[in-house]
């Protein structure tokens, strides 16, 4: 599974914490997301890939009090898999529940 995932912290602005291999992952992010700024969860099949969006599992939100979302652009062996929102938060969210916990609140970013 390859993934492009985009969210923010409690503290930190919008980023890319993983980029899928990609030197610059924004304009495919852009390119999968294209038309879907506005859909606060959503789950849609472009091409091989799967875009995901849902809001945070564990109801974590920013220090502005808004609720964060998760962006994903999943490639690989999971995409057959997710056939909905509820599919990727089950399949995805394990993969990076643990690391997403570790930075959240972490001010600044940490990889900044």
């Amino acid at each position: 599974m390859s993934l492009i995932w985009a969210t923010r912290g409690q503290g930190w602005g919008f980023t890319f914490l993983r980029d899928g291999g990609l030197m610059d992952p924004l304009p495919a992010y852009q390119e999968a997301f294209a038309g879907l700024e506005d859909e606060p969860e959503v789950c849609r099949r472009v091409g091989d890939k799967v875009v995901l969006r849902f809001l945070d599992p564990e109801g974590r939100t920013d220090r502005a009090g808004r609720p964060i979302p998760h962006d994903f652009v999943v490639s690989g062996a999971l995409v057959e898999e997710i056939q909905s929102v509820t599919d990727g938060r089950r399949l995805v969210w394990p993969e990076v529940s643990d690391e997403y916990a570790r930075d959240w609140s972490k001010t600044p970013f940490p990889r900044a």
